[in-house]
Order: C-alpha cells, then sequence, then structure tokens
C-alpha cells in the first residue's frame, strides 16, 4: 500500500476543511463563530482527538497486517510503500520549460576554455524566460503607441476617473449598509419597515421608562415639544446612543443596539410627536425648534400705509 500522503499532511488539511465548513455555515455576525460561540471550540477540539485517533487505530491495524505477511510479501510491501508519487506530465514539463540539457549530453554544450579545471556550460536560456521577455517588448510597444502616440488618457484624468467611480460605489455601498450610519450622517427614516423595527425595539427596551404611548414615566415625555438634551434625528440619536444626563439619564446604548437599529427606534419615537398619550408627564427641558427648518419672511407693508388699531385687529388703510 502506498500512502499518496503523511498523516502530518492528512490532520491539518482535514482539520482545517471542518473549520472552514463549520465557520461558513454558522452565522456568527461580524465575529467568527469559534470566538462568538465557545462551544465552537470544543467541538474542533474533539475534531483534532478524533482525526489523531483515527490515524493510531489505522497505524495499528496496518502493523497487525504486516506481522501476519511472509517475508517474501513484506518485502514487497515495503519496496512499494517506500515508492514516492510522482507527476510525470508535471515533470516532463518543468523539464522542458527549463530548456536544459540533461547529464549525458553535456558534453555536446561544453565550452573549450577552461578556467583552472572549472568547464562552461553553453545552456539556452530557459523558453519561460524568453517568452516573458518577449511579452515585456509586446507590451512595451503596445503602451508607447496607446499613450505616447495616440494620447489615450492621462494619469490625472484616470485617478479622477478612478475617485468618482469609488466615490458612487461608496454612496451605493451606504444604502445597503445601514451600520455605517453615525451621528453626522443619520436621517430619518420613513419607511414602514423601519418605523415597524423602531416599534418592536422601542417595546423591548424604552416601555419601562417612556410608557408605550411615549407619555413618560421615569423618563420624560416624548409627545410634547420639549427637550432635555435637543430633538430631532440627530440629537435624539445621540443621546440614545451615548446616554442621558451623567447620574440621572438614560444609559447608553451604543453597546447593545446596533448605529442602524438606534436610527430605527429614534425614528419610530418621533412619531409621538403631537400625539397625545393617556396619562402624560410634565414638559422637561426647553422647547426645540429645528435650525434647519425653514423661516416664514413676513412681508413689508407700504411706506404710505396707515395702521388703524381697533379693539380686536389692526387694519392697513393704502
Amino acid at each position: 500500500m502506498r500512502n499518496m500522503s503523511p498523516w502530518w499532511i492528512r490532520i491539518p488539511v482535514v482539520f482545517f476543511l471542518i473549520f472552514g465548513l463549520m465557520e461558513y455555515f454558522i452565522d456568527s455576525g461580524d465575529k467568527p463563530a469559534i470566538i462568538e460561540y465557545p462551544i465552537t471550540q470544543f467541538f474542533m477540539l474533539m475534531v483534532l482527538l478524533i482525526l489523531i485517533g483515527i490515524e493510531l487505530i489505522l497505524q495499528s491495524i496496518e502493523n497487525v497486517m504486516f506481522q501476519t505477511l511472509t517475508e517474501e510479501a513484506k518485502e514487497r510491501y515495503l519496496e512499494a510503500k517506500a515508492k514516492r508519487w510522482e507527476w510525470k506530465w508535471g515533470k516532463k514539463m518543468y523539464q522542458k520549460s527549463l530548456g536544459s540539457k540533461p547529464i549525458e549530453a553535456e558534453g555536446e554544450i561544453i565550452l573549450d576554455h577552461n578556467y583552472d579545471g572549472i568547464r562552461e556550460l553553453d545552456n539556452k536560456l530557459p523558453p519561460w524566460w524568453v517568452w516573458m521577455f518577449y511579452a515585456t517588448i509586446i507590451f512595451g510597444v503596445v503602451y508607447l503607441a496607446r499613450f505616447h502616440v495616440f494620447g489615450d488618457y492621462t494619469q490625472d484624468e484616470e485617478y479622477t476617473t478612478e475617485v468618482a467611480l469609488a466615490e458612487a460605489q461608496i454612496e451605493e455601498y451606504k444604502k445597503t449598509a445601514k451600520d455605517l450610519v453615525d451621528v453626522n450622517t443619520v436621517e430619518l427614516l420613513t419607511d414602514a419597515s423601519d418605523l415597524s423595527a423602531g416599534k418592536a425595539i422601542f417595546e423591548t427596551n424604552c416601555v419601562a421608562c417612556h410608557m408605550a404611548d411615549g407619555g413618560g414615566g421615569i423618563g420624560p415625555n416624548l409627545t410634547d415639544a420639549n427637550w432635555i438634551l435637543g430633538g430631532g434625528i440627530k440629537n435624539v440619536f445621540n443621546t440614545i446612543s451615548e446616554g442621558g444626563r451623567d447620574g440621572k439619564g438614560m444609559v447608553a446604548w451604543k453597546n447593545v443596539l446596533k448605529p442602524a437599529e438606534m436610527a430605527q427606534v429614534a425614528s419610530y419615537l418621533l412619531t409621538f410627536q403631537g400625539t397625545t398619550p393617556a396619562n402624560p408627564k410634565a414638559p422637561e427641558g426647553d422647547i426645540w425648534v429645528d435650525p434647519d427648518a425653514p423661516t416664514m419672511e413676513i412681508p413689508e407693508q407700504p411706506k404710505d400705509s396707515v395702521a388703524i388699531e381697533t379693539d380686536s385687529t389692526t387694519v392697513a388703510i393704502n
């Protein structure tokens, strides 16, 4: 019996194959499964011990069967086992790629000069080297014609194009990678799926302090226009992420919720604005006005108009 590979190759190959399959089929999020789920470490240890045990059992069986053979059969077995597997086609192509003469034919290419008994062989350059040299010549000619003769494009143009393409790819990626959102890039979500996810997060984590209708309890009322740390999607996202006031505010949720989840729950709780809860808590903080909201301009009255004040209205007369 001739082994194609020794045990110290078979065991690592099978071990890492099983390890790769485990990581592929177990959904562990951003972390490897072997770190996220410690039980997998025990599993891989058992796999390693089993592989070693299988190799030991096979070696024992082989030794027992070897002892039952006759002396002549033992010699044939050892001779067959000692033969090394060779990839004949690959070896032939390797020798051909070198382009060198075999030792028996070195007399045909030996040079006449002699340096203290040292003779030199006139071997040809390896074919692979020659063809690579020809390829570089062809490449150089094409490059020269394309960029220096016909002026295809400059390096500055190539850089500008690549940067524009990369920026477009980044923007496209951000559309699907919601976890890249932060306090500077977060936007109000209005999709039903996002609001539904935000509602589920709110009811799981926030109801105890803010009540199901946002009226407030331990936490402040979410339905009025007053905000302790500022309103709007960016301020609310930041408050959820970093927590409220030190010592008496909400805890930071950035280690529990993903950025996308914080954006969803922030967008959902803003839907409480203007609603009427069952038992609203008294307003806390200051009335928040969106600095980005458009301002309404009051039209100027004509200079020749006269304002007449009455009991209830002011009438402008031209």
